[in-house]
């Protein structure tokens, strides 16, 4: 006969099942709370009631669960809720076909291409501090203006419709709707066709989205056609906005490789990356891809993580986050590479400091961990290690991740 699911059981059994999931018996269990070991088998039998919030939390945090987990599942973390909202919201924005349907603007006037591009820079500024609910605040109004002042002057607003889109298929990458991140990307490509550049900078884009649906020699074919496009005949005459696209490029296709197997071609196109890397400098963020020597050895990190080479990963993160260069990127840059990071200490049997970097993470961009699930998931994962750092359990808790 199948077992009930814990979601319908009472809330004493439930307490019984979550103790049992942690291994704990029921005098360890009492212990940790404090109580008698009766009270603990009072409460599982449902002797006994919990009727009190301050006892329900302290059982969760001893549990390393959310209390609401304890009260029923029909409650998501306002976390979660938020995030389904704000796709909801982006997905209902690329949905509306205003302009090519002839729709009304409703009311809303036709802004100037120039104060769409300021737009346009204020959310890249957004975006690149992690304030990601903030940004899927933003980005319907945004889609609709740069849109429409596209329609009224191409030629202007055709740069800050493209960033428009890649700025959309970036979040979206990042809140795990990778089906309609595509569709941004797709229109970010589409609408730079014909000058080089934007192309380059959308399908950096492109490469994010395909390798997060796990088409890896889509991704890497796509992004290594955008790069040679873009690649100066000699790279010491190159100029650094056009080797940035370049070598962002070449990151994504190692990436892709990695992730497909392909350690050879990945350690290869890593090292041409790193050429173009030292003539860049860090420091820089030359259309928003962040790119110098500190990012490719991020990337060394991220794809020895996707080999499976825990070691090799933790020295590569050691080393790059001792640069000064380091300091200099984007916080979403810095709290997404922790994640890998994270990572990486989990294949080196060594969860402490994977929770350490995940705390790191928490504090330099909290969406990267409270709102992006693969964070969510990883934070799970590590906080049910017995060795993992207390604050990190007690996050864990409070964002409802069991």
């Amino acid at each position: 006969m199948a077992s009930t699911p814990p979601e319908v059981l009472p809330v004493g059994r439930r307490v019984a099942y979550w103790r049992g999931r942690r291994k704990l018996s029921q005098q360890v269990f009492a212990d940790r709370l404090g109580k008698s070991k009766s009270w603990v088998d009072k409460v599982e039998r449902g002797v006994r009631s919990l009727d009190r919030v301050s006892t329900l939390q302290e059982i969760a945090t001893v549990l390393r669960i959310d209390a609401t987990v304890l009260l029923g599942r029909d409650v998501q973390p306002a976390e979660v809720i938020e995030r389904d909202a704000g796709v909801e919201r982006i997905r209902a924005a690329l949905s509306r076909y205003e302009v090519p349907l002839g729709r009304a603007a409703g009311g809303r006037p036709v802004l100037p291409a120039g104060q769409v591009a300021r737009q346009v820079t204020h959310a890249w500024i957004t975006f690149q501090h992690a304030r990601y609910p903030r940004v899927a605040e933003l980005l319907p109004e945004l889609l609709a203006d740069v849109e429409r002042a596209h329609a009224g002057d191409p030629a202007a607003a055709r740069v800050p419709l493209v960033e428009a889109y890649r700025i959309a298929a970036s979040l979206l990458v990042k809140l795990g709707a990778p089906e309609l991140a595509w569709l941004a990307a797709d229109r970010a490509v589409t609408a730079a066709t014909g000058d080089r550049a934007l192309v380059a900078a959308a399908a950096v884009q492109l490469g994010e989205v395909l390798r997060a649906s796990a088409q890896f020699r889509a991704a890497k074919s796509t992004v290594l056609a955008a790069a040679y496009r873009i690649a100066p005949p000699v790279v010491e005459c190159g100029l650094p906005p056009e080797l940035s696209l370049c070598g962002a490029l070449l990151v994504q296709a190692a990436l892709a490789a990695a992730a497909d197997g392909d350690d050879a071609a990945a350690a290869a196109l890593l090292d041409e990356a790193a050429t173009l890397a030292a003539r860049v400098g860090d420091g820089h963020d030359h259309h928003h891809t962040g790119f110098g020597p500190t990012a490719v050895e991020l990337a060394r990190a991220a794809a020895a993580v996707e080999w499976g080479n825990g070691g090799d990963a933790v020295a590569w993160h050691e080393k790059a986050t001792a640069r000064v260069g380091w300091r200099w990127l984007p916080a979403e840059h810095r709290a997404a590479h922790l994640i890998d990071a994270a990572r990486a200490y989990l294949q080196a049997d060594d969860p402490v400091n994977a929770g350490r970097v995940l705390l790191e993470a928490d504090r330099i961009a909290p969406a990267e961990i409270r709102h992006r699930p693969a964070g969510r998931d990883l934070l799970a994962r590590v906080a049910r290690d017995p060795t993992a750092p207390t604050m990190l359990i007690h996050l864990a808790v409070t964002l409802g991740i069991g």
